[in-house]
Protein backbone atom coordinates (compact mmCIF):
# COMPACT_ATOMS: atom_id res chain seq x y z
CA UNK A 1 0.00 0.00 0.00
CA UNK A 2 0.90 3.29 -0.90
CA UNK A 3 1.67 5.40 1.74
CA UNK A 4 -0.32 8.70 2.51
CA UNK A 5 1.76 11.91 1.00
CA UNK A 6 0.59 15.71 1.31
CA UNK A 7 1.43 18.63 -0.99
CA UNK A 8 5.23 19.69 -2.10
CA UNK A 9 5.92 23.03 0.10
CA UNK A 10 8.49 25.30 -0.97
CA UNK A 11 11.35 26.49 1.30
CA UNK A 12 15.15 27.57 1.32
CA UNK A 13 18.14 27.10 3.41
CA UNK A 14 21.19 28.60 4.12
CA UNK A 15 24.50 27.17 3.29
CA UNK A 16 27.64 27.66 5.55
CA UNK A 17 29.00 30.06 3.41
CA UNK A 18 26.08 32.71 3.54
CA UNK A 19 24.09 31.72 0.47
CA UNK A 20 20.26 31.02 0.39
CA UNK A 21 18.92 28.14 -2.08
CA UNK A 22 15.43 27.08 -3.23
CA UNK A 23 14.53 24.13 -2.22
CA UNK A 24 11.05 21.88 -2.10
CA UNK A 25 10.26 18.93 -0.02
CA UNK A 26 7.95 16.08 -0.06
CA UNK A 27 6.83 13.99 3.15
CA UNK A 28 4.82 11.42 3.53
CA UNK A 29 2.62 10.77 6.86
CA UNK A 30 4.55 8.62 8.21
CA UNK A 31 8.61 9.00 7.30
CA UNK A 32 11.36 6.31 7.74
CA UNK A 33 14.01 8.16 6.02
CA UNK A 34 14.39 11.11 4.02
CA UNK A 35 16.19 11.65 0.89
CA UNK A 36 18.23 14.46 -0.47
CA UNK A 37 18.35 14.87 -4.48
CA UNK A 38 20.96 16.66 -6.22
CA UNK A 39 20.53 17.48 -9.91
CA UNK A 40 22.50 18.06 -13.01
CA UNK A 41 25.13 20.28 -14.21
CA UNK A 42 23.59 24.03 -13.87
CA UNK A 43 25.55 25.14 -16.52
CA UNK A 44 24.12 23.13 -19.15
CA UNK A 45 20.81 23.02 -17.71
CA UNK A 46 20.35 20.82 -15.10
CA UNK A 47 18.28 22.35 -11.75
CA UNK A 48 15.99 20.60 -9.72
CA UNK A 49 13.29 19.94 -11.49
CA UNK A 50 15.22 17.32 -14.38
CA UNK A 51 12.94 14.64 -14.92
CA UNK A 52 14.95 11.99 -13.11
CA UNK A 53 14.86 14.06 -9.88
CA UNK A 54 11.00 14.58 -10.57
CA UNK A 55 10.17 11.41 -10.74
CA UNK A 56 12.44 10.37 -7.63
CA UNK A 57 10.91 13.46 -5.89
CA UNK A 58 7.39 12.40 -6.52
CA UNK A 59 7.95 8.67 -6.31
CA UNK A 60 10.00 7.78 -2.93
CA UNK A 61 7.47 9.31 -0.63
CA UNK A 62 4.97 6.37 -1.26
CA UNK A 63 7.46 4.12 0.28
CA UNK A 64 7.33 6.46 3.59
CA UNK A 65 10.58 8.04 1.86
CA UNK A 66 10.78 11.92 2.24
CA UNK A 67 11.96 13.54 -0.48
CA UNK A 68 14.31 16.99 -0.25
CA UNK A 69 15.33 18.66 -3.25
CA UNK A 70 16.99 21.87 -4.03
CA UNK A 71 18.84 24.25 -6.39
CA UNK A 72 22.50 24.41 -6.62
CA UNK A 73 24.01 28.15 -6.02
CA UNK A 74 23.33 30.26 -9.37
CA UNK A 75 20.40 27.44 -10.49
CA UNK A 76 16.86 28.58 -10.55
CA UNK A 77 16.16 31.07 -7.95
CA UNK A 78 19.20 30.14 -5.87
CA UNK A 79 21.84 32.81 -4.67
CA UNK A 80 25.60 32.64 -5.71
CA UNK A 81 27.28 31.48 -8.73
CA UNK A 82 28.59 28.27 -9.79
CA UNK A 83 30.98 27.21 -8.45
CA UNK A 84 32.57 24.20 -10.28
CA UNK A 85 31.76 21.50 -7.81
CA UNK A 86 33.89 22.76 -5.38
CA UNK A 87 31.77 25.58 -3.65
CA UNK A 88 28.74 22.94 -4.15
CA UNK A 89 29.88 20.83 -1.52
CA UNK A 90 28.64 23.42 0.91
CA UNK A 91 25.28 23.15 -1.17
CA UNK A 92 24.55 19.59 -0.43
CA UNK A 93 26.25 19.91 3.17
CA UNK A 94 23.52 22.67 3.90
CA UNK A 95 20.89 20.20 2.57
CA UNK A 96 21.76 17.59 4.35
CA UNK A 97 21.45 19.67 7.81
CA UNK A 98 18.02 21.02 6.40
CA UNK A 99 16.72 17.43 5.55
CA UNK A 100 17.89 16.49 9.42
CA UNK A 101 15.57 19.11 10.38
CA UNK A 102 12.78 18.26 8.21
CA UNK A 103 12.50 14.80 9.93
CA UNK A 104 13.83 13.82 12.88
CA UNK A 105 15.59 10.82 14.06
CA UNK A 106 15.52 9.14 10.23
CA UNK A 107 18.30 8.16 8.31
CA UNK A 108 19.18 11.06 5.93
CA UNK A 109 19.96 9.07 2.16
CA UNK A 110 21.66 11.38 -0.32
CA UNK A 111 20.86 10.57 -4.00
CA UNK A 112 22.62 12.71 -6.77
CA UNK A 113 22.45 12.64 -10.59
CA UNK A 114 25.29 13.45 -12.97
CA UNK A 115 27.13 16.60 -11.80
CA UNK A 116 24.58 16.55 -8.31
CA UNK A 117 26.12 12.87 -8.06
CA UNK A 118 29.82 13.64 -7.77
CA UNK A 119 29.35 16.58 -5.68
CA UNK A 120 27.53 14.41 -3.30
CA UNK A 121 28.97 11.46 -3.52
CA UNK A 122 32.15 14.00 -2.15
CA UNK A 123 30.06 15.28 0.72
CA UNK A 124 29.15 14.12 4.10
CA UNK A 125 26.75 14.71 7.49
CA UNK A 126 26.79 13.15 10.73
CA UNK A 127 23.23 12.05 10.04
CA UNK A 128 23.91 10.47 6.60
CA UNK A 129 23.46 6.32 5.98
CA UNK A 130 23.95 6.27 2.58
CA UNK A 131 25.00 7.52 -1.11
CA UNK A 132 23.55 6.56 -4.11
CA UNK A 133 25.23 8.26 -7.48
CA UNK A 134 23.00 8.34 -10.80
CA UNK A 135 25.46 8.45 -13.86
CA UNK A 136 28.16 10.03 -11.68
CA UNK A 137 30.59 11.34 -14.04
CA UNK A 138 33.82 10.61 -11.67
CA UNK A 139 35.42 13.19 -13.26
CA UNK A 140 34.25 16.75 -11.91
CA UNK A 141 35.60 15.86 -8.70
CA UNK A 142 38.11 13.80 -7.75
CA UNK A 143 36.95 10.12 -7.13
CA UNK A 144 39.46 9.65 -4.82
CA UNK A 145 38.88 12.52 -3.14
CA UNK A 146 35.07 11.34 -3.00
CA UNK A 147 34.13 10.45 0.96
CA UNK A 148 31.82 7.84 0.02
CA UNK A 149 34.27 6.02 -1.42
CA UNK A 150 36.44 5.48 2.04
CA UNK A 151 33.86 4.98 3.99
CA UNK A 152 31.87 1.74 5.40
CA UNK A 153 28.24 3.53 4.75
CA UNK A 154 26.67 1.83 1.89
CA UNK A 155 27.23 3.29 -1.78
CA UNK A 156 25.18 2.15 -4.72
CA UNK A 157 26.30 3.51 -8.43
CA UNK A 158 23.18 3.40 -10.81
CA UNK A 159 25.27 3.92 -14.23
CA UNK A 160 23.57 3.76 -17.50
CA UNK A 161 24.51 1.11 -20.16
CA UNK A 162 25.15 3.24 -22.61
CA UNK A 163 26.83 6.28 -20.63
CA UNK A 164 28.27 8.91 -22.63
CA UNK A 165 30.68 9.86 -20.08
CA UNK A 166 31.07 7.04 -17.85
CA UNK A 167 30.55 3.67 -19.04
CA UNK A 168 29.82 0.33 -15.77
CA UNK A 169 32.93 -1.12 -16.76
CA UNK A 170 34.99 2.42 -16.91
CA UNK A 171 33.20 3.01 -13.63
CA UNK A 172 33.62 0.01 -11.95
CA UNK A 173 37.66 0.03 -12.52
CA UNK A 174 37.54 3.73 -11.19
CA UNK A 175 36.02 2.70 -8.02
CA UNK A 176 37.33 -0.87 -7.72
CA UNK A 177 38.85 0.38 -4.61
CA UNK A 178 35.53 1.58 -2.82
CA UNK A 179 34.35 0.08 0.29
CA UNK A 180 30.69 -0.62 0.73
CA UNK A 181 29.71 0.10 -2.81
CA UNK A 182 28.09 -1.80 -5.04
CA UNK A 183 27.30 -0.98 -9.08
CA UNK A 184 24.11 -1.52 -11.09
CA UNK A 185 23.54 -1.28 -14.77
CA UNK A 186 20.44 0.88 -15.80
CA UNK A 187 19.40 -1.22 -19.21
CA UNK A 188 19.31 0.08 -22.20
CA UNK A 189 19.92 3.90 -20.75
CA UNK A 190 22.22 6.69 -21.98
CA UNK A 191 23.60 9.55 -19.31
CA UNK A 192 20.27 11.45 -19.94
CA UNK A 193 18.36 8.72 -19.07
CA UNK A 194 15.03 9.39 -21.19
CA UNK A 195 12.51 6.99 -20.53
CA UNK A 196 14.55 4.90 -17.85
CA UNK A 197 13.79 7.28 -14.80
CA UNK A 198 11.36 5.06 -13.53
CA UNK A 199 14.16 1.92 -13.36
CA UNK A 200 16.20 4.67 -11.32
CA UNK A 201 13.65 5.36 -8.61
CA UNK A 202 12.63 1.29 -8.57
CA UNK A 203 16.35 0.58 -8.15
CA UNK A 204 17.15 3.57 -5.62
CA UNK A 205 13.45 2.96 -3.50
CA UNK A 206 14.83 -0.99 -3.18
CA UNK A 207 18.22 0.05 -1.95
CA UNK A 208 17.06 2.72 0.82
CA UNK A 209 14.41 -0.14 1.87
CA UNK A 210 16.77 -2.84 2.18
CA UNK A 211 18.67 -0.33 4.12
CA UNK A 212 16.36 1.35 6.64
CA UNK A 213 13.50 -2.22 6.93
CA UNK A 214 17.14 -4.28 7.64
Amino acid sequence: MNAEVGFPQMTKFMTGDGLNLEAEYLLPSKVKAIVVLSHPHPLYGGEMHNNVIDSLFESLPQSSFGTLRYNFRGAGLSEGTHGQGRSEIFDAEAAFAYASLLADSVPVISVGYSFGADVSLSTDHSNLAAWVGVAAPLALLKPEEMRAGHDERPTLLLVPQHDQYRSPSQAADICRTWVSTSLSTIDGGDHFLMGHAESVTKATTAFIANLVDS
